[in-house]
């Protein structure tokens, strides 16, 4: 059955939880309802097929994603109304005629001429994340998309997963896609915030609480509790936003009135009607739960180079900046709002900016811009030294014509402040709109508080429609909401037909054979490796290729990789998180264009562990410390994929592929078995290999020789 079919044909929620069903979290509810076997109920770990409601891509992401739909031989795409396409990174108006920018655009065009989409709205629109979640996505929806802050959308109330470009191109033919249930983590929001503390400062207090990679790691974090009345729908976005530099798979908000007020505000019928409210059961199993109290959050700022490295803004006042940038996806309406408030505070006050240092600042799409433009507040940031660009990622991606200089020190409301991360040799720092706006008269960091005493609460109402922080004052808000249960094919024996006839296979299923064993030297790396050191963005435009993208693997990060690798050190070794940071599935291509034969890490971060088979990179977990005291740089290595071994040092450590994995990498990647089942890709990949029939296939490895 078609996709589309399928979803028509959807069977509708419940308003009851079925009899003796296990308790689910707001994420198993709607990956229960996605699920294509519609047995009605998910628990953390199984592996199993999901349609998707929307898949999202920039006119980057989709470069790598339409050679690979070129590749399979164009077979159309699942539904054109659930195509969101952005043009928002690297093109810029004063860009337009540049070679590479043109071929970005020319692609785009030529996907909404094909597709028919009905949402692309051209180019400098929207930075990809903020008019799907204003205007677009539902609480209860499943979205994948080609960039690693699709988690974006968790602020509506929907699970929205980033994953590389091959992870996403396939499921746009199909309407599917495979996952595994992740562990969920809760998060309960008590108590109520100081004036104007939105939710950037909120996702640095638990960044700099939690740290990344840790609690979060290859789980969905959920945000419910009391103090969600405090937190309106952008400083939620903020906050889902930044869930990816937590380490999580996704962030989502339990919804609540102000979930369905937020939709029930779109002009567009079919955009605030249909949405499906889950809320936790009682009896939901999380892996942990944690609480934020909201009263303890503060002023803070993210030191370079890393988003959890958060101290109070009061420990870096007197930092010298030599820019000051407002933008990017995780700067919402109520942000940009707010920061023009505190300039025109500062102004009020006589503050002249001092003509040291750049000030930039970009809105996240064009309707936020053009409402800034009504209200006056774009005149603000102007008359304070501010830039006005157009709509578009800027200098988070340091790749457009805004970019930090070498050395340069910049205090940013972006999202992420890795090395050369807004230029070569750049050194960024992450804090909130209002932090910026005030520390940018001086070119120096200083505590905004006094700002933000000193704004208008009533002119801010009138701007947003509410005031933050006081959005229910008395902490309760009496709920509209009709709250669902995933349908149980349990219920409906006919439509249980269906869907086995859906999914039955028409193909012969995957075969284990035989591996060769890969062999060869350590190449030792640390933690927390990102995807931005890996293959700088700088050359994305311009990696047409493996090849080409190896010749720039870790060129600022550690430039005698390349060497190290093609003199035999093509086994790399690295500690947690290896690959956290952006989605681009070309760090792994340009792992592979190097020579590196195969990834050993204690950790993964989950778009990148995706990454890697769907591309054919062998990536290993192994978590014993012995491991690691053994391999180091120029040890020799074996690793028999058959038998799940890694030979190090005259010892043997074992780890351990999940079936979808050896599938994969057995398949040759994603787009290999796509060629070989057509649309029942996730059917034959999700079934078990079947045995080898010839003993002599399997790898002896006793016998190798080191």
């Amino acid at each position: 059955m078609k996709c589309a079919e399928r979803a028509q044909d959807a069977p509708m929620p419940l308003s009851y939880r079925p009899s003796g069903r296990r308790g689910m979290t707001v994420t198993e509810k709607i990956l229960a309802m996605h699920d294509v076997s519609r047995k009605g109920w998910v628990q953390s770990g199984d592996v199993m097929q999901v349609d998707i409601d929307w898949v999202l891509a920039s006119e980057l992401s989709w470069m790598g994603m339409a050679r690979q739909y070129d590749a399979v031989g164009r077979p159309g795409i699942f539904r054109s109304d659930r195509f969101w396409l952005a043009g928002d990174h690297r093109v810029e108006p004063e860009l337009y005629d540049h070679t590479a920018v043109r071929a970005l655009m020319k692609n785009s065009e030529r996907a909404r001429d094909e597709f028919k989409m009905e949402n692309f709205q051209g180019f400098n629109y929207t930075i990809m994340h903020t008019e799907f979640f204003r205007s677009r996505v539902m609480p209860g929806m499943l979205c994948i998309g080609a960039d690693s802050h699709t988690c974006s959308a968790g602020a509506a109330s929907a699970l929205a997963i980033g994953m590389g470009g091959a992870d996403v191109c396939i499921p746009l033919i199909t309407g599917q896609t495979w996952l595994t249930v992740p562990g969920t983590v809760r998060i309960k929001i008590v108590g109520k915030p100081p004036q104007c503390i939105g939710g950037k400062d909120t996702i640095l207090h638990i960044l700099g609480k939690f740290k990344r990679n840790t609690i979060a790691a290859n789980r969905v974090v959920e945000f419910t509790g009391p103090g969600l009345v405090h937190l309106s729908c952008d400083a939620r976005f903020a906050i889902a936003n930044m869930c990816t530099e937590f380490g999580a798979v996704s962030g989502l908000f339990e919804p609540d009135q102000q979930t369905l007020d937020f939709i029930s505000r779109r002009p567009t019928r079919k955009y605030r009607e249909g949405a499906v409210f889950f809320k936790a059961d009682e009896d939901a199993q999380y892996a942990e739960t944690f609480e934020i109290d909201l009263s303890d959050v503060k002023s803070s700022v993210a030191l370079y180079p890393s988003p959890d490295n958060v101290v109070p803004v009061h420990e870096t006042v007197g930092l010298e900046l030599d820019g000051t940038f407002i933008g990017a996806c995780t700067t919402a309406e109520e942000d940009l709002i707010i920061g023009a408030m505190v300039l025109q505070v500062g102004l009020r006050r006589g503050l002249v900016p001092v003509p040291k240092g750049r000030r930039v600042v970009v809105p996240g799409s064009r309707p936020i811009r053009h409402k800034l433009a009504e209200l006056g507040l774009l005149d603000a940031y102007r008359d304070a030294g501010f830039k006005v660009g157009v709509p578009g990622c800027s200098m988070c991606v340091g790749q457009g014509m805004d970019q930090a200089a070498s050395g340069e020190v910049w205090l940013s409301s972006q999202n992420r402040n890795f090395k050369n991360r807004m230029g070569p040799g750049s050194i960024a720092n992450l804090a909130s709109a209002a932090t910026v706006a005030a520390s940018s008269f001086s070119m120096k960091i200083i505590d905004p508080h006094s700002f933000l005493e000193d704004i208008d609460m009533e002119k801010l109402r009138g701007y947003l429609g509410y005031i933050p922080f006081e959005i229910a004052p008395d902490g309760q808000t009496q709920s509209q909401l009709q709250y669902s249960e995933p349908y149980s094919q349990s219920s409906n024996k006919e439509e249980t037909q269906v869907v086995q006839e859906a999914v039955s296979l028409p193909h012969s299923g995957l075969q284990s054979v035989k591996t060769e064993a890969i062999k060869g030297r350590v190449l030792r790396l640390g933690d927390f490796v990102d995807t931005d050191a890996i293959i700088p963005s700088k050359f994305l435009a311009t990696g047409k290729d493996m090849k080409q993208l190896g010749t720039h693997c870790m060129e600022f990060f550690m430039p005698e990789f390349r060497e190290q690798v093609q003199s035999g050190q093509n086994i790399v070794v690295a500690g947690r998180g290896f690959g956290c940071g952006s989605s681009r599935e070309q760090a792994v291509t340009a792992l592979q264009g190097t020579g590196v034969q195969c990834v050993i890490a204690q950790s993964f971060a989950f778009i990148y562990a995706r990454n890697q088979p769907n591309l054919g990179l062998p990536g290993i977990i192994i978590q014993n410390e012995k491991f690691f005291q053994l391999a180091q740089s120029g040890e020799e290595v074996v690793v028999d994929m058959n038998k799940e071994v890694v030979y190090c040092g005259g010892e043997r450590f074992l780890f351990k592929l999940s079936g979808i994995e050896k599938n994969l990498i057995q398949a040759g990647g994603l787009a290999e078995a796509f060629t070989k089942f057509g649309k029942h890709v996730y059917d034959a990949l999700c079934k078990p290999l079947t045995a080898p029939t010839n003993k002599d296939q399997m790898t002896d490895m006793e016998s190798l020789e080191f």
